[in-house]
């Protein structure tokens, strides 16, 4: 999920915020705190507390996590919802018909930066070591720095907009504290204490080639027991604070108190020693399973297409929120080896293999992989950037949009 403002004089530009004025299509009558209702928020966008205890439930008696049954769950996961979530956006932005009006009137940010954005992924990858100031391999490192610090933010703006839309739910969307509280929350927690966590477990994207040459490195690295006590004790704190002052707010939100829970737990995960694979199983499985959830949602309330056999099969798709979560889980499957070429760069499992066998070991040792990189890191760059677009809810025609998902009664689940 990604930018949202407000539309009143004082507020900021904040990731998935639903404006007061989204919030006022949702008669009083009808609105409720939940998206859908208790049950499928329960799975999709409350997933960080279901995903916790079985984590730690299948990792127990292993001294190696990934040696355990987790492995195959999170390669499960992985399988469903990773590509799949990365082309949520794109696929709300280009195959539906709820967002054809932006894609007209708002050309450069949804066709003219993602083209941009391509050629310039391919124009870094394609010429050979010699062509350009810096190797292949330093040019490589330095996006994947990029897109480390880019991706951090990315799912500290998506609690942010969950937060915000759960707000917004409980008629709160004015509320300047509370949104301001929310933002300071989602990027301490979610984005400022989940760096430190990975700077702790030297999970930093290439973190020998930068991080570690801060002063400040190696007195965290000297003192990290002391830190991850802090760090926790400090998490306990400002959740604590967070949850008080919903449970004081003028229409509390048991949602929202659930989902603050949620990114809690996850963050404490992160801060005890030896749990960094069961961390990235819980941070990055919740982060595919909102978004893909929310994008289930969003163009159901489309109208048909006027002309075009694909335009109309597409429009079948999109009113079926279970079509849509089929479809994206089927592409998540099936491209799973072309963009693990560019995600797995450092080290770690290759999931394609265990279903596409040898195609998928080629793939990584083709003469492709220059092409494959550039494609991974232009699609993960693009899927910051039609987040931001997609979900930018300050606009009347996103939130036009978006009406399947502001619009929607809830059902008692």
């Amino acid at each position: 999920m990604n930018d949202v403002r407000a539309p009143e004089p004082a507020a900021r530009t904040f990731l998935f915020h639903p404006t007061s004025v989204a919030a006022r299509w949702l008669p009083t009558s009808l609105s409720s705190h939940w998206i859908r209702g208790p049950l499928w928020d329960g799975f999709w966008m409350m997933s960080a507390l279901w995903l916790a205890p079985i984590v730690f439930w299948l990792a127990r008696g292993y001294s190696d996590p990934e040696a355990s049954p987790l492995d195959f769950f999170y390669f499960t996961l992985t399988a469903l919802f990773w590509i799949g979530h990365r082309l949520c956006s794109t696929y709300l932005a280009y195959c539906t018909e709820a967002y054809r009006p932006l894609l007209r009137s708002q050309p450069i940010r949804f066709v003219v930066l993602p083209i941009l954005v391509t050629l310039v992924c391919f124009a870094i990858f394609l010429p050979g070591d010699s062509v350009l100031p810096w190797t292949r391999e330093e040019r490589l490192i330095g996006l994947a720095i990029v897109d480390y610090g880019w991706v951090t933010w990315h799912f500290a703006s998506q609690h942010f907009g969950a937060l915000s839309l759960y707000r917004s739910r409980a008629d709160r969307s004015g509320d300047i504290q509370t949104r301001r509280l929310d933002r300071f929350f989602a990027l301490s927690v979610g984005g400022l204490f989940v760096f430190v966590a990975d700077i702790l477990a030297g999970a930093v994207a290439y973190q020998d080639h930068w991080i570690d040459h801060w002063p400040a490195v190696k007195w965290i690295v000297s003192a990290q027991d002391a830190i991850r006590t802090n760090a926790t004790v400090a998490l306990g704190m400002i959740t604590a604070i967070v949850l008080l002052a919903e449970l004081r707010s003028r229409q509390p939100s048991l949602p929202r108190v659930l989902y603050i829970i949620g990114i809690a737990l996850m963050v404490g995960i992160a801060f005890q020693p030896r749990s960094l694979f069961l961390f990235l199983v819980v941070w990055t499985s919740q982060h595919w399973i909102v978004a893909t959830g929310l994008a289930s949602q969003i163009p159901i309330a489309e109208s048909a297409p006027a002309r075009g056999t694909f335009r109309r099969w597409l429009h079948t798709l999109n009113v079926r929120p279970w079509a849509i979560l089929l479809f994206l889980a089927v592409l998540s499957v099936l491209l799973l080896p072309l963009f693990e070429v560019e995600a797995n760069r450092e080290s770690g499992t290759y999931y394609g293999d265990r279903i596409f066998g040898a195609l998928a070991t080629q793939l990584r040792t083709s003469s492709w992989v220059p092409a494959l990189l550039a494609l991974g890191f232009a699609s993960g760059f693009i899927h910051y950037l039609l987040d931001r677009s997609v979900f930018r809810m300050s606009e009347p025609q996103v939130r036009a949009a978006a009406a399947g998902l502001l619009n929607r009664r809830t059902k008692s689940a």
